[in-house]
């Protein structure tokens, strides 16, 4: 029905460990996209110019990406959709739900310090869902690992083959540039963080006579060892294999220079899959089905400060989204309109008439949406795979104002709306309990709760271990509920929550209540 919509879309995930460049390379496409005119550069303390995916105040104060952004930009005659992620850890959940809206992933390492860990933790969700990855090493330009130990490092810890596309000439100082493996091209490195293109030098390969005129006797003696032992290793790329998430491409350059990035968005675009079916808990949604369907995957509030907006991030995956048309919201079952959905581009929005699968659309929500509810043309159905995580850190909010309480309510239940953190409410006096994931969540819900909202609190660190969702024998559960009246508490869903304080605690209760099944993900409910 849409198939040349559809064939033209490509939506996508950067993720990496922080402080690896994974903003800076957001910038650098939107460069090549046309959608910005200058880079700026984002460093942790000193900020020059924040960055375009950067919308939060407090990720420009600290130099960190803390909430998913959304840009979209055309190239090549492809519409390619942009997730940037938070690459700190404290930031992780954020990261694994932006995963279920994307098709695709580039893997952004720092040559310097290879693989880290916040890399093996995205790197097992994608390989959980069978990501295509793309692997781009930074840094180039800096005294960094050797670029077949790094290739090594990568094959053993994120447990996946990889497939040079290009090759180093050297690094660090004496940094000349690639060599692009496939068009048996150079691309010399010259040091610059604006310009939009890379010079491709056409050259008969690593034999070609000019090559020691352009990078030394020396280099291209070793380039020539170096290619000749990466084509014996690797061969060619199986794309297959690639689709199948089986093999990785890499790509080496500098994304603050804005080198060797070209070589892999042209590659991307090239191999990168189109849209993707998904799974509902119902059947498989292919997305050139003529009748649309979506699900929510992040909402953001306040996402500009001089409005008290509130948008909820929709990833289409089947049919034709349209302005003004009603949808099934499925939970509520009830119909939506929507009059000003946006598309973004990079720091801007614009309203968007249509949409089609691959696309994100920002839909200005009221409180009807929660993480994972699904729209569609009537059809009762529920996207899977969004989970919400058991919290590894506790603290009870405390009101520092009485007289901003409404304040404080709203703005806990729209944060946690988000997906920043859970919220737990216990009966017994109404107290209520945040669980996240990081310590850094605390820092931001309070920053937002002060700026955005008006209302003053603290978070007081609880003894609890983990929270658990229960399901099982219906009597067993309200006996050991009210057995337990102290450690129960209630998320935003109504559901029953064991907050154990202990190991030992929950061990305890999953022995002596074999009926009652402990979950730490909401996912099973």
């Amino acid at each position: 029905m849409y198939e040349k919509e559809i064939s033209q879309r490509k939506t996508f995930a950067i993720i990496s460990h922080p402080d690896a460049g994974k903003t800076t390379l957001t910038e650098k496409f939107l460069l090549f996209g046309g959608q910005i005119q200058t880079a700026g550069a984002v460093k942790s303390n000193k900020i020059t110019k924040s960055a375009a995916s950067d919308f939060m105040e407090i990720g420009k104060q600290r130099g960190i990406s803390v909430a998913t952004s959304v840009m979209t930009f055309p190239y090549k005659g492809k519409w390619v959709n942009i997730l940037d992620t938070p690459g700190h850890k404290d930031f992780a959940e954020d990261t694994y739900r932006t995963l279920t809206a994307v098709d695709s992933v580039i893997l952004v390492i720092d040559c310097v310090k290879g693989v880290e860990e916040q890399t093996r933790r995205l790197m097992e969700v994608c390989r959980m869902r069978k990501t295509p990855v793309i692997v781009f090493i930074n840094k180039m330009d800096r005294d960094g690992k050797d670029p077949f130990d790094l290739l090594d490092e990568i094959e053993e810890n994120l447990s996946i083959s990889v497939h040079p596309m290009s090759w180093p000439i050297n690094g660090g100082r004496d940094f000349k540039g690639v060599y692009l493996i496939p068009d048996k091209s150079l691309n010399l490195f010259e040091s610059s963080k604006t310009k939009k293109a890379d010079e491709y030098i056409e050259i008969k390969g690593v034999e070609d006579p000019s090559l020691p005129n352009m990078v030394g006797e020396a280099n291209a003696e070793k380039l020539r060892e170096d290619v000749e032992l990466v084509d014996g290793v690797y061969g060619e790329l199986d794309l297959n294999d690639y689709l199948s998430a089986d093999v990785a491409p890499v790509f080496f350059g500098s994304a603050l220079n804005n080198f060797g990035i070209q070589e892999m968005l042209d590659t991307f675009v090239e191999v990168a899959p189109n849209p993707l079916p998904r799974i509902t808990a119902e059947r498989e949604v292919d997305p050139t089905e003529e009748k649309f369907t979506g699900f929510i995957f992040k909402i953001h509030a306040n996402l500009d400060p001089r409005h008290r907006d509130r948008i909820a991030f929709l990833r289409v995956c089947s049919g034709k989204f349209q302005r003004n048309k009603g949808y099934k919201h499925t939970r509520l079952e009830k119909s939506l309109k929507f009059s000003n959905p946006y598309t973004f581009l990079a720091d801007s929005k614009e309203v968007a008439e249509a949409a089609y699968p691959g696309d994100v659309v920002g839909l200005y929500d009221t409180g009807n949406f929660k993480i994972g509810d699904t729209l569609t043309e009537g059809e009762k159905l529920q996207f899977k795979g969004i989970p919400s995580f058991s919290p590894e850190i506790f603290r009870e909010l405390i009101n520092l104002d009485p007289m901003k309480s409404k304040q404080l309510e709203k703005g806990i239940q729209q944060l946690t709306d988000e997906g920043l953190a859970n919220l737990f409410v216990q009966e017994l006096g109404s107290r209520k309990f945040v669980g996240t994931v990081g310590e850094l969540q605390f820092e931001v819900l309070q920053y937002r709760l002060e700026h955005e909202y008006g209302a003053k609190c603290r978070f007081e660190p609880r003894a609890i271990h983990k929270a658990c969702w229960m399901t099982g024998d219906a009597n067993e559960m309200k006996e050991f509920m009210k057995y337990r009246q102290q450690n129960i508490a209630y998320d935003k869903a109504q559901n029953p929550v064991f907050l154990a304080e202990t190991a030992f605690i929950l061990r305890t209760a999953m022995d002596k209540h074999p009926d009652i099944t402990f979950h730490l993900t909401s996912e099973a409910l």
